[in-house]
């Protein structure tokens, strides 16, 4: 029997960075939590952090998702015009977003009460799968499921990242592909706007 579903208005970022840290940044406008941003990050060694700014997100997300570890502290995300600045705890992030592709544009088309259901996600998943790693809907933690209905695409063109005052080394490809979840961010550098839906598990509820 399908639990109850929660549904996530916003962007993810995910970029690679020289140094073999990958990093993928949520910044939700809408949700049941509130607006509130997340970041992700797999570094070179396969470690995989959780930076969420209260216990319920932190919680949430960490039962949606694999991690090692995970540390609630202070995250902000600033976006003016083409330029995001992200802080999160020790980590420190920018990005400096092009312009549209072609995929970008035809995503833009698609109407986005159409865009955001569930079931266009499942009907664009093999599709998206073209993308080395990107899926669009699958199986989460604890009985969960998810689809990501995404309704923009913008490359990210120039990144500078720091790590507790560390250089992570210029803008990379995502590879090997993040391995939070069911799927990763594209392997090129970006940013979606997406709807992302999570369906709990019968006996879950979110923290």
């Amino acid at each position: 029997m399908a639990g109850a579903r929660m549904r996530f208005e916003g962007s993810i970022a995910g970029i690679g960075t020289e140094s073999g840290t990958r990093l993928v940044v949520g910044h939700w406008t809408r949700s049941p939590f509130g607006a509130f941003s997340d970041v992700m990050l797999e570094q070179a060694d396969g470690q995989r952090t959780l930076l969420a700014p209260t216990l319920p997100t932190a919680d949430f997300v960490a039962a949606t998702y694999t991690f090692d570890r995970a540390h609630v502290v202070p995250v902000t995300v600033l976006e003016s015009g083409l330029e995001w600045d992200v802080v999160a705890g020790d980590l420190r992030l920018s990005l400096t977003l092009g312009a549209h592709g072609p995929l970008g544009l035809l995503l833009r088309a698609v109407p986005r009460a159409l865009s955001a259901r569930p079931a266009w996600a499942a009907l664009v998943d093999v599709p998206a799968r073209v993308l080395p790693g990107v899926r669009t809907r699958g199986s989460a933690g604890q009985g969960r499921r998810e689809w990501y209905g995404v309704h923009d695409l913008r490359p990210v063109t120039a990144a500078r990242a720091s790590l507790a005052g560390e250089d992570l080394g210029p803008l990379a490809p995502v590879l090997p592909p993040v391995r939070f979840g069911f799927g990763s961010v594209p392997r090129r550098p970006s940013v979606a706007r997406v709807t992302t839906t999570v369906e709990l598990g019968r006996h879950t509820w979110p923290a």
